[in-house]
């Protein structure tokens, strides 16, 4: 039903499609701000800082599916594979293909000797948080998230 792949630069039109899809399923769609040059560059460029893999169905070819991760460093645990995204377009979910990205990314972490991995999710998204406790996987509280953005960076600077 599904076949799974690395991802190629030539994917990166349908991953920004469907990272726009995700975008909109978390009621946010105007923060994608990313473009494909961008993720051209920081994908496949010189300095790769992501990797991907797609899931693809297989009477189609067509793909229903991405994971985007990339590795961060943890003070307190070493090296860590950080899942930043995992996309099933809407009519896809359930059946089965969010299972074989989440596992190949699980396989990725052990492959490059990370003593583990780690993701958020939305505290509304229970369909994503009852996949993830299906893994018994850890549902931290008490954390926020913190950023800043280029041009807040630039103003802070100034001072």
């Amino acid at each position: 039903m599904y076949s799974l792949r690395e991802g190629k630069i030539e994917d990166l039109p349908r991953v920004l499609e469907l990272i726009k899809e995700l975008a909109l399923y978390e009621k946010a769609p105007e923060q994608v701000t990313n473009t494909l040059e961008l993720m051209k560059e920081d994908g496949f460029g010189s300095n790769p800082i992501y990797g991907l893999f797609v899931c693809e169905k297989n009477e189609t070819d067509q793909i229903i599916g991405i994971a985007i991760y990339y590795y961060r460093y943890s003070t307190w645990k070493g090296k860590r594979l950080y899942l930043e995204d995992i996309v099933v377009t809407e009519s896809e979910r359930g059946n089965g293909a969010g299972k074989l990205l989440f596992d190949r990314v699980m396989a990725k972490a052990l492959e490059a000797n990370c003593t583990g991995m780690m993701w958020q999710v939305l505290d509304w998204n229970e369909p994503a948080i009852n996949f993830y406790k299906k893994y018994g996987a850890t549902l931290e509280a008490g954390w926020l998230n913190a950023h800043l953005q280029d041009y807040e960076i630039r103003e802070l600077l100034k001072r």
